[in-house]
């Protein structure tokens, strides 16, 4: 894997987990700078330490965080200004709850390379769920205003989420549509683009967007049915939010959105 495709790999991965649901509660210079080496230029070491960075991306999307480690410190062992090692090191530490070692790590990527996006939007993310919402801004504005950015879209959204958690929901409306514009397959964008807009009263373009969601049956989850059902009792259809109720009954018996749809808690 090439080390570009590496970073957005990661970056990809850091925002999958947690984007379900958290515009209400509340995945990267031109190409990134690339360390890459083609042929005789390219080092056993690097192809070493780039071995170890695909295992550890691997180990990390699975869950097995002591794993992905493991391999990120042999990756060091042999690269250690190995910018990406940092950046995933960070976001493994980040899942892990270890607040200080995440921050130092990805501090330490950007140190490395000042000019990555990718890291520039995990560290973005990162401070948001921190709760530290103006320097997540401007991690977020840095990587959006890099030229060429192949991670444009996730960016837009990861900001239009961060700026639903502040309550800036017409700011958050306007990322968010554009995260959309540019990548409109994306079921996470539709999701917290709808719930944005049901947040702002705009119930038929909610409507809209949360129906592209549960058009597509893999998409479809108990935060995408129940946003259906509370989007269709604003409307006035009694008959479009009982039909949600039922697949939320018969699909996620367990979910707390199906007991908020049993208990009437439309508004809550």
């Amino acid at each position: 894997m090439k080390r570009a495709k590496l970073a957005h790999a990661i970056t990809a991965l850091a925002l999958l987990g947690g984007l379900w649901g958290c515009a209400s509660t509340v995945t990267t210079s031109s190409e990134p700078v690339s360390y890459e080496r083609s042929g005789a230029e390219q080092t056993e070491a690097d192809r070493r330490a780039h071995v170890r960075m695909e295992l550890a991306s691997g180990y990390y999307a699975r869950g097995q965080l002591d794993t992905a480690l493991d391999e990120v410190k042999l990756a060091l062992a042999v690269k250690p200004d190995l910018p990406e090692a940092y950046n995933l090191r960070g976001l493994v530490y980040q899942s892990q709850g270890d607040v200080r070692r995440a921050e130092e790590n990805f501090k330490r990527a950007l140190q490395l390379n000042p000019r990555d996006p990718d890291a520039m939007h995990n560290y973005g993310w990162f401070l948001c769920q921190n709760r530290r919402m103006s320097e997540a801004f401007a991690m977020f504005q840095q990587a959006i205003a890099t030229p060429r950015y192949a991670g444009l879209s996730r960016t837009l959204m990861a900001q239009g989420v961060c700026q639903a958690r502040t309550g800036a929901y017409a700011d958050a409306e306007k990322s968010l549509a554009r995260s959309y514009e540019l990548d409109p397959s994306s079921p996470v964008t539709a999701f917290n683009l709808a719930d944005v807009l049901y947040h702002r009263g705009a119930y038929e373009r909610a409507r809209f967007y949360i129906g592209r969601v549960n058009a597509v049956a893999e998409y479809s989850n108990a935060q995408t049915l129940w946003l259906a059902a509370r989007i269709e009792n604003k409307l006035g259809n009694q008959l479009g939010a009982r039909d949600y109720g039922r697949q939320l009954r018969n699909r996620f018996p367990q979910a707390p959105e199906t007991a908020a749809y049993e208990r009437g808690r439309y508004d809550d």
